[in-house]
């Protein structure tokens, strides 16, 4: 008998593991099916390591640290839960660097480059290019819904949050401009 219950335990606990391997938020699909939402997109998974190699390019692909396959396949879950859960993405945008045009480009099937999102080297460059993401969104009203697909120390920068690849964070920008950073009210990992 009691091998009957640890077997049954067993079982339970293996097939609840790959919903434990991300972050879920129950409130997600909801908000976003309500509209008047702000994605911050960390791009997904890269090939390993950190930055880009010395010399890099923006404008040549070849130059820079990319999507790994497992990246790529993060980035179509994203496309297919989107399309599941019947959710409209009204506008997406993205930073320069390939990783995240190519995030942006599986997972949504559009993109528009914005150069607000790139990633930045000073202090500066964070506040000038904060600031303008800032003020774009502020208003942005139901029914639409944005996404923006950056870099990490963008997102941190914007919601005091750091994403892991691939993750989404949830924002409703107030109407008023005045906030500092924008509230996360939930998040996606895939």
């Amino acid at each position: 008998m009691q091998r009957r219950h640890f077997t049954q335990a067993t079982a339970l606990a293996l097939t609840t593991l790959p919903t434990l391997a991300f972050t879920q938020d129950a409130g997600f699909w909801t908000l976003l099916r309500e509209g008047g939402c702000v994605l911050l997109m960390r791009h997904a998974q890269t090939e390993p390591g950190a930055g880009d190699p010395p010399g890099f390019t923006l404008g040549d692909c070849r130059t820079q640290r990319m999507l790994s396959d497992t990246g790529r396949k993060q980035a179509n879950k994203m496309h297919e839960a989107f399309l599941r859960e019947r959710v409209k993405i009204n506008e997406v945008r993205s930073s320069a660097w390939c990783r995240c045009v190519d995030t942006a480009m599986l997972a949504f099937k559009k993109n528009t480059v914005w150069a607000p999102l790139n990633a930045f080297f000073s202090p500066d460059e964070r506040e000038e290019q904060t600031r303008e993401v800032l003020d774009a969104v502020q208003g942005w009203s139901a029914p639409r819904n944005l996404a923006l697909v950056t870099h990490h120390i963008n997102v941190a920068a914007l919601t005091g949050q750091t994403p892991a690849m691939g993750e989404i964070l949830l924002t409703r920008p107030g109407k008023d401009g005045s906030g500092a950073q924008l509230r996360v009210v939930a998040r996606q990992a895939f």
